[in-house]
């Protein structure tokens, strides 16, 4: 009986400590990329921004995205995939307007998807 609690709780520590690294990493690599998002979106609100800039802020995403699979769910890289190849193609295009939405979209969603994985109540039921 003593080592069936026991292992419980080892197991339960375990899951909570795993739960608060995949938090952590997930909250690194998104706050990283959010501040470049944040650059580039300056450059474009400037009007210096080019489609080498955003060309290398995607660059970077792909980089952080072979980490991120083993952590977050593939729906969730595939939505930032997707507006991110379209958000290079507008800065390239100067289309500086529709390139800032969907940033706006980018950066949100680079501030909401690492709370996802927080070990939280709501996460975990």
């Amino acid at each position: 009986m003593v080592k069936s609690i026991s292992a419980i709780l080892v197991a339960i520590a375990l899951l909570f400590g795993l739960g608060l690294f995949e938090w952590n990493f997930a909250e690194r690599e998104f706050g990283a990329f959010g501040e470049e998002l944040s650059t580039l979106y300056e450059k474009v609100e400037e009007g210096r921004a080019n489609g080498e800039d955003a060309k290398a802020v995607q660059a970077s995403w792909e980089k952080r995205k072979e980490r991120l699979h083993v952590w977050i769910p593939h729906n969730d890289i595939t939505r930032l995939d997707d507006y991110m190849a379209e958000t290079v193609r507008l800065i390239a295009e100067e289309q500086d307007v529709l390139a800032l939405a969907k940033l706006e979209i980018l950066l949100h969603l680079s501030e909401c998807l690492p709370a996802t994985y927080r070990p939280a109540l709501e996460n975990i039921f």
